[in-house]
């Protein structure tokens, strides 16, 4: 007969190998997706900086300092986006892995939660790429001192779209972050209005930091941040009243 601390430690070594089969279809999910777009990696290169090769000027094209440039910046961009894709997979992995453990109240939140937070990623790397690339590469082309041939490498090119990607994307996930933070009880709705001029400034001070040092490009991420923000606490005081709601004792 099987003690009490036995079965603790055996339900212990259970979660643990449900992890790794997770973690490991996980990967699976990754390669795959990897192996059926390696195909198309030059396409999809030549997708996400379509921008900027439209804005170059007449007669000039992008270049490959390095060597092994022309190979390696769409295999790197190729992985990027296979883990994009995946990663709705991966949070519903993530999501069936925690779900046993979280109570009704808590799975009927979590839930929404997991679908705009994919929704508002995907939104925040559409957005980079369809509305602030044609701005950014037409601006900075722009602005180029005469005299001077803009010829951009395609791994500094990669970097900065890259980057851009995953700024966007994590700005996005600002209504979820505020609204967790307003549902645990970290923080009340009336407080985080009044701290607004506060989160204004620190909205332009993240974009100073995620994008190019021009305040038209940084207003493109901190406007948006700052909408988020407020629908962040718009979304938490909804629930707040419906939880007060569920409180009321029936009559």
């Amino acid at each position: 007969m099987t003690s009490a601390e036995d079965e603790k430690e055996l339900t212990l070594v259970d979660h643990l190998v449900e992890l790794r089969d997770r973690i490991m279809k996980c990967l699976v999910v990754l390669v795959v997706l990897f192996l059926a777009l390696f195909y198309f990696a030059n396409d999809i290169y030549t997708y996400v900086a379509e921008p900027l090769i439209s804005a170059l000027p007449e007669n000039t094209s992008m270049i490959a300092i390095d060597p092994t440039a022309p190979f390696f910046a769409p295999f790197k961009l190729t992985f990027y986006v296979a883990f994009m894709l995946s990663a709705p997979y991966i949070l519903f992995q993530l999501w069936s892995f925690i779900a046993p453990g979280l109570y009704k109240n808590e799975k009927e939140i979590a839930i929404p939660l997991f679908i705009s937070s994919v929704v508002l990623f995907y939104s925040g790397i559409a957005f980079a790429r369809y509305i602030l690339f044609d701005i950014i590469f037409g601006f900075f082309i722009s602005v180029a001192p005469e005299g001077i041939q803009v010829a951009p490498d395609i791994s500094s090119t990669l970097s900065f779209a890259l980057t851009l990607f995953f700024a966007f994307g994590f700005a996005f996930e600002i209504p979820i972050a505020v609204f967790l933070c307003i549902w645990v009880g970290l923080a009340e709705p009336d407080s985080l209005t009044q701290k607004r001029p506060y989160v204004v400034v620190g909205c332009f001070v993240v974009a100073m930091m995620l994008t190019p040092p021009d305040p038209f490009t940084q207003s493109m991420l901190a406007f948006p941040m700052w909408a988020l923000f407020e629908l962040g606490i718009i979304a938490g005081r909804l629930v707040g009243k419906r939880k007060q709601k569920d409180d009321e004792p029936t009559r």
